[in-house]
């Protein structure tokens, strides 16, 4: 069972519905909804996975706003929630300020930094991930040219691009990657109907597959890639349901470990910097009854050796965050 968490008005104060959480774990979504179907629904995911193995029950909210960041960690915290789990980069800012003033209460950020002593950062190695879709995608390409649409113009997107670019080129050096960002502020993470149009775009320049970074824009990828007969690339949670025979694969990215992870320590969660890559299952690709009959056993082994060898460190994947720059597409 949980507990939601609701605003009153555009900017109005959190309200908490049913007084303190004596010291019950909180998710703090991101802009987009829990039910985006890609990153949020993936953290979602994590703690009711939490919630169906233990009984427990944990707090949540999905913010309509930037500006309500601060404000819904703070009342969690003053209500006793703890740990306390946020999902996403964007709430790094508040996090630093008020995870000060709550040296008892422990924190969880997916997806950046905040170095405080009672704060666990998670980041994930998307690239890596990336990388082997990538591979899956010029080999699964007949005209030789892939897409990749991310969300919000930022290094983070541009990491999962990077790799994506790299793995294409490894398997296909002179294959055509077309790159194209939804935008540069947080509507673009949730703008089907844009992820639609750039997605006609590429098809239009001869893309026939068409991996989406989007959150919930990618929604609207997947859709117009399966309306047009070509195949698509999930992200973060397995999409490949959404499109059977359409959605060749999905990164894996794994949130809902993440989330899992920092509910089932409880407050016993260990502060830190922790990487999420190919090594510890963090990021991965996903093959089930949806998908199968569109990965080859040579796909497969191709994969398999890449992995096995990223992992050894025999093949190197540039990281976009390392110095913004990526050797396989000029941004």
């Amino acid at each position: 069972m949980t507990l939601t968490t609701k605003f009153l008005g555009a900017t109005a104060a959190l309200a908490l519905t049913a007084g303190a959480l004596s010291a019950e774990p909180a998710v703090l979504f991101d802009l987009g909804g829990k039910f985006d179907k890609s990153f949020n629904e993936s953290a979602y995911n994590g703690a009711q996975r939490w919630a169906d193995e233990t009984g427990g029950s944990y707090a949540e909210v999905e913010i309509q706003s930037d500006a309500q960041r601060e404000q819904a960690i703070r009342r969690f915290a003053e209500s006793g929630a703890n740990p306390i789990v946020m999902a996403g980069f964007a709430w790094a800012t508040a996090l630093d300020e008020v995870a000060q003033d709550f040296p008892d209460t422990k924190f969880q950020i997916i997806d950046m930094v905040v170095e405080q002593p009672n704060v666990r950062s998670i980041v994930f190695a998307e690239e890596q991930g990336s990388y082997l879709v990538g591979m899956l995608a010029a080999m699964a390409s007949e005209s030789n040219t892939v897409g990749f649409i991310g969300g919000m113009d930022i290094p983070l997107i541009r990491n999962f691009a990077c790799g994506y670019a790299q793995g294409v080129k490894a398997v296909n050096a002179d294959a055509t990657v077309i790159a194209n960002m939804t935008g540069t502020t947080p509507a673009a993470w949730n703008d089907p109907v844009k992820g639609s149009e750039l997605t006609q775009a590429q098809i239009a320049q001869g893309a026939d597959v068409v991996y989406a970074a989007a959150g919930g824009t990618g929604v609207g990828v997947l859709q117009t890639a399966a309306d047009e007969d070509i195949l698509s690339i999930g992200v973060d949670a397995n999409q490949n349901y959404l499109h059977p025979g359409k959605v060749l694969t999905s990164m894996l990215k794994r949130v809902d470990n993440a989330v899992y992870d920092a509910m089932k320590a409880g407050t016993d969660l260990e502060p830190g910097f922790n990487v999420m890559d190919l090594s510890n299952g963090g990021v991965g690709y996903a093959v089930d009854e949806f998908n199968e009959s569109l990965i080859t056993a040579e796909m497969t082994a191709a994969l398999e050796e890449a992995q096995a060898k990223i992992v050894s460190g025999e093949i190197s994947v540039h990281n976009y965050n390392s110095d913004e720059s990526c050797p396989a597409y000029d941004f």
